[in-house]
């Protein structure tokens, strides 16, 4: 009976775990709790030079000397689907501040569409190879993650998984005042 009672906690346990998932890309999808991690200015590294072709607006680099936020999304995943109405807010009530997506496995057509439903109107690279330059820093570790890079071009701020407002406008404005 015990020998049982194991073997159908671990067939459903396991069944809880993506299998039933409709997009592939979803099956190593990793979520973040949302936590918010600020590095103090004196331990701050360099953030990569974000350039690149864009999901509608061509080939862009970014200013390297504003306080940038960077989204990393995809159109499958329900926290940025969630998140998404906020980040385009704040890119409107921080108009000194830059905003930009980084599209990571995901599909041109499906993030076009989500990029239209939700009526972005921040830049989203294409290429998620960019990521790569925040090794030895804090690397975006779940979908969604939020980066906020410093006036410096340094990574102040992740928030892994969903950005609520709350933590947000804080670390935003954490940011802001460093300066």
């Amino acid at each position: 009976m015990k020998l049982l009672f194991i073997v159908l906690s671990s067939l459903f346990l396991t069944s809880c775990t993506g299998g039933g998932l409709s997009n592939p890309s979803e099956n190593s999808y990793v979520s973040g709790s949302g936590a918010a991690v600020y590095i103090k200015q004196s331990d701050r590294r360099d953030a990569p030079k974000f350039s690149g072709e864009t999901l509608t607006t061509g080939v862009i680099t970014l200013n390297s000397n504003q306080v940038t936020v960077i989204n990393v999304w995809a159109s499958w995943c329900a926290p940025c689907r969630a998140e998404a109405p906020l980040l385009q807010e704040f890119s409107i009530q921080y108009p000194q501040v830059q905003f930009a997506g980084v599209l990571t496995r995901d599909n041109i057509s499906s993030a076009k569409a989500f990029y239209e439903n939700f009526k972005l109107t921040y830049p989203t690279f294409i290429d998620d190879s960019i990521l790569v330059g925040f090794k030895g820093s804090l690397i975006p570790n779940a979908i969604p993650t939020t980066l906020i890079i410093d006036k410096q071009g340094k990574v102040a701020v992740r928030i892994s998984g969903e950005a609520t407002v709350a933590t947000l406008k804080k670390m935003l404005e954490m940011v802001i005042a460093d300066a």
